[in-house]
């Protein structure tokens, strides 16, 4: 219901011109509106020229960019297609809809044990010195499952990286970069502004979505790149399309208006959302905490709480509480190929429930600990 108004933003007696000019219900703008790059280039912190604003799926971008890779290349090197015994970084516990990107095209999946820093940059270093590994996925801030944000290093590291591949490439997700719970939010250092610093800025892709600012299946993508970089990606995008939905385009610039109008937003969201995370913490620290049967993170932001529970036991954890009624992320999905070697990590998604109805699954769930 916060992002209703949106709906009557446009009707069959509304301006339909960009800034430009451009009529948006024609052809036209393949890189989006300019109002809708210069929100998105606030939001990414990267400059509004670097973008390319998508349909409505930022997962859609980043599965068409590792496409792109597959059948064309980056950086004039040979398709990844043609390359044999690829692999790409994993760092987990992390976001099972990457993974099962790589996995479709046929990577070996490598995985990256996650600190309290962000991805564990000893094993990250390491990995990239076999010309085979050609990226890596990352959800910089709150990421996905642990909340977590990296570090202030660990993101100068990624922008000093010399992998061996010229074309290997980080794939930076801000999926949470605006999704602040608290009042003392994490900061994201710029992986932009660093990898300017270094030298090194076609190291990277950037991508974002409105989906959890606005409607998660109707809302707006973009993605931003060096210039390099961009120019693979447009000759693909060239052959693929004439153009994303401008009038969806429209309808959240005149609703969101610019970053202002999106941290209102999401201060909106944080109202209805922080008091779930706070019942599920409550939960959490009143029946487990002192009893060494589990950890859990306690984000800042984001959409998740990540517990590990002791060794062996995930699965069974998981098993339990669907007896019960309580249904939970599979355990296992949160690492590569769906294989948790510990069988210990759970993702909590506190978002959806009502509280009452969260404090009575998470009853179920710290039994079922």
């Amino acid at each position: 219901r916060l992002s209703a108004a949106m709906l009557d933003a446009l009707n069959s007696s509304s301006d339909y011109r960009a800034s430009t000019g451009d009529d948006c219900r024609n052809y036209g703008l393949p890189d989006g509106l300019p109002e809708m790059r210069r929100l998105f280039a606030d939001m990414m912190e990267v400059d509004e020229k670097n973008v390319i604003v998508g349909g409505n799926s930022s997962l859609n971008m980043m599965f068409d960019t590792v496409s792109c890779g597959m059948t064309h290349g980056f950086a004039g090197c040979r398709p990844w297609g043609k390359q044999e015994h690829l692999r790409f970084l994993c760092p987990a516990p992390g976001y099972d809809r990457h993974f099962a990107i790589t996995e479709y095209f046929g990577f070996d999946l490598i995985t990256i044990p996650m600190t309290p820093e962000g991805p564990d940059m000893d094993a990250v270093e390491q990995a990239v010195k076999d010309p085979a590994v050609k990226g890596i996925w990352c959800v910089p801030k709150y990421q996905n499952p642990t909340g977590i944000t990296f570090s202030d290093e660990t993101v100068r590291r990624f922008a000093r990286l010399k992998p061996a591949a010229k074309d290997f490439r980080i794939f930076w997700d801000n999926a949470y970069c605006v999704h602040d719970l608290t009042d003392t939010p994490d900061h994201l250092l710029s992986l932009w502004d660093e990898c300017r610093r270094a030298g090194s800025q076609e190291l990277a892709f950037y991508f974002a979505s409105t989906s959890k600012i606005t409607f998660p299946g109707a809302g707006v993508a973009a993605m931003a790149a060096a210039e390099g970089n961009l120019r693979d990606i447009r000759k693909h995008y060239f052959y693929q399309t004439i153009g994303p939905d401008k009038l969806n385009q429209l309808r959240h610039v005149a609703f969101l208006k610019n970053i202002d109008g999106v941290l209102a937003q999401m201060a909106r969201h944080r109202a209805l959302i922080a008091p779930k995370f706070r019942a599920v913490l409550a939960k959490l620290d009143s029946q487990l905490s002192g009893k060494g049967v589990a950890e859990w993170t306690r984000p800042r932001g984001g959409y998740f709480i990540s517990v590990d529970v002791m060794p062996g036991c995930a699965r069974r954890v998981v098993s339990l509480c669907a007896g019960a009624g309580v249904k939970l992320t599979g355990a296992g999905a949160t690492f590569p190929y769906g294989k948790d070697p510990r069988d210990s990590n759970i993702r909590i998604a506190p978002t959806f429930p009502p509280v009452e109805e969260l404090e009575q699954a998470m009853d179920l769930f710290c039994i079922s600990v």
